[in-house]
């Protein structure tokens, strides 16, 4: 276990960072099942709450470059800060929008997609700032603490938004304001080392220096890529409600259940390896955990029993966060402060697209052969991704520590 003299979480600055990513993301949960209940409410069309989605999406893949450059070139922390409190700004303007009726469908499209935007910012910009907060030596530490916070508002976050919901649509578009306000004021309070930036001219080849960094160096590569194909096959998670219902028998509350699971083992083994990080052999324990995720992905696909399906969704998420926090740490100490805006930027695009497309094909596949043989299949493909990768990057299947060279 870590030192009291030794502990993240007697870095002022990166208190004040974990505790502004919580009210943040939080907020952002909150803020999507209230945009996505009110739109449904408003319209009664399952298309229209995919175009909110979308809304949201396609500022991510459209910056991402942009993302990477202003990263890279400015002060990260004042951009976080940015937009933080333009987020917070749209909350009170849907606030106002209830209250005086004039909201309609036209401008929760607008607010979704610049909340989409700032997300598309603030995400890759948040990635990079954090190695400017804490020692190298306490860097995976302080990712596992940001993972847990990723994990408890997926938790938190769409269950307060529901709840705050059904007082009305004020309460959860005025909590989460004032909760986006407290996030901008502690990230304007975090203090970091100055850091002398180089201003190269905005060229091609610097817009696109993200992508060729990571392809120059087969560490970096391997793992971002690892991360798209194995979430891309293993994403069982938008089958749940199909496996509740039709499956599992266990209507909305096995639902919830099902749900919850997954984040609850993330965040308690985020929590772990937050007292307990990973320092030998780590590239057989990160091919390790996707064997459990697949494996574990497999049992979920077979069972008929709820309490099963529940403790293979536990290790589902728990054995994700063993690999999230192995693979953010290793593209944060490989990548230079100068360039970690644009490296970040690309990885943040490639997560996102692997959630999207994974959703994306786990329906199509299951639209064909049926939920189960899809989940299934999916565990699969992430076994075989594994052990394809394990083949085609051996730097990474024989990485001792985080802080070796690729």
């Amino acid at each position: 276990m870590l030192k009291e003299k030794d502990s993240i979480l007697r870095h002022p600055s990166f208190n004040k960072f974990w505790l502004s990513r919580m009210f943040s993301s939080t907020s952002f949960q909150m803020l999507s099942v209230a945009i996505g209940w009110q739109m449904y409410d408003l319209t009664h069309d399952a298309f229209s709450l995919g175009f909110v989605g979308l809304a949201q999406f396609i500022p991510m893949v459209l910056l991402t470059f942009v993302v990477g450059q202003v990263a890279d070139r400015f002060d990260r922390r004042r951009i976080v800060f940015i937009c933080q409190g333009i987020e917070a700004l749209i909350a009170v303007l849907l606030l106002f929008g209830n209250v005086n009726g004039w909201l309609g469908k036209e401008g929760i499209f607008a607010a979704a997609a610049i909340l989409g935007a700032c997300r598309a910012f603030e995400g890759p910009t948040s990635s990079a700032l954090l190695p400017q907060l804490v020692p190298k030596s306490m860097l995976q530490q302080a990712i596992a603490w940001s993972t847990s916070v990723g994990q408890t508002t997926q938790i938190l976050g769409p269950s307060l938004g529901g709840l705050l919901f059904a007082l009305g649509p004020v309460s959860v578009y005025g909590t989460a304001a004032v909760a986006l306000f407290v996030a901008a004021i502690l990230t304007f309070l975090i203090r970091t080392e100055p850091i002398e930036r180089k201003f190269e001219p905005v060229t091609l080849r610097s817009v696109f220096m993200g992508l060729s960094f990571i392809y120059r160096h087969p560490m970096i590569l391997g793992t971002i890529s690892l991360d798209l194909f194995a979430v891309l096959l293993g994403g069982a998670t938008a089958l749940l409600p199909i496996f509740a219902q039709d499956i599992l028998h266990a209507g909305p509350v096995g639902l919830g259940l099902l749900r919850t699971a997954p984040a609850v083992g993330a965040l308690l083994m985020s929590i772990v390896l937050a007292y307990f990080p990973l320092k030998k052999a780590v590239g057989f324990k990160l091919f390790a955990a996707l064997g459990v995720f697949g494996l574990a992905t497999m049992l979920f696909a077979i069972s008929t029993n709820i309490a099963v399906s529940l403790f293979a969704l536990f290790l589902v998420g728990a054995s994700d966060v063993v690999s999230v926090v192995i693979r953010s740490s290793l593209v944060q100490l490989q990548t230079p402060d100068d360039m970690r805006g644009r490296v970040n930027a690309v990885n943040s695009l490639f997560i996102g697209t692997s959630n999207q497309l994974g959703e994306f094909e786990s329906g199509i596949v299951a639209g064909f052969i049926g939920a189960a043989p899809a989940a299934l299949v999916g565990g699969i493909g992430t076994l075989v991704v594994a052990g394809l990768w394990m083949y085609l990057f051996p730097s990474l299947r024989r990485m001792r520590s985080l802080a070796e060279e690729g």
